[in-house]
């Protein structure tokens, strides 16, 4: 399994916005300056982030972006579904349709397979995102 670009960006974007949290409000235009990627894909992966209520937009003098609640309280798990949707490793899961289905003795299990993963993005917080650290 791998994330999309996008989910990636998201997650990238969100560490970048936290780091700013306590000196105010930060541009899409800075984010993007800051974390190397183009202005338009962090305005699309902003554009998600807020509509999801994980960012704030806010108009005006000083305005910008900031966290819409506390680092610590914005998983991983949040952040890839506000881009991706709910977490599923296979499609089955959503209804659709599956030529193996008639024989599958799997099925019944994914739904618990997909909330171990979940549940591992979602004991990832944002506050530990946002720490540098050294590469060795």
């Amino acid at each position: 399994m791998r994330l999309s670009n996008l989910a990636d960006y998201a997650v990238v974007t969100m560490s970048a916005a936290s780091r700013h949290c306590g000196g105010g409000r930060v541009s899409a235009a800075e984010l993007a300056q800051e974390i190397g990627l183009p202005a338009p894909t962090v305005q699309k992966v902003v554009s998600k982030l807020t509509a999801a209520g994980l960012l704030r937009s806010v108009r005006g003098a000083g305005g910008g972006l900031q966290l819409a609640r506390p680092a610590a309280a914005i998983s991983v798990a949040d952040i890839v579904e506000a881009v991706e949707g709910p977490i599923a490793l296979t499609a089955c899961v959503d209804g659709h349709d599956c030529a193996v289905e008639h024989n599958c003795t799997v099925k019944p299990h994914w739904p618990m397979i997909n909330q171990a993963l979940r549940g591992a993005l979602a004991d990832i917080s944002l506050t530990q995102l946002a720490q540098v650290k050294e590469i060795a």
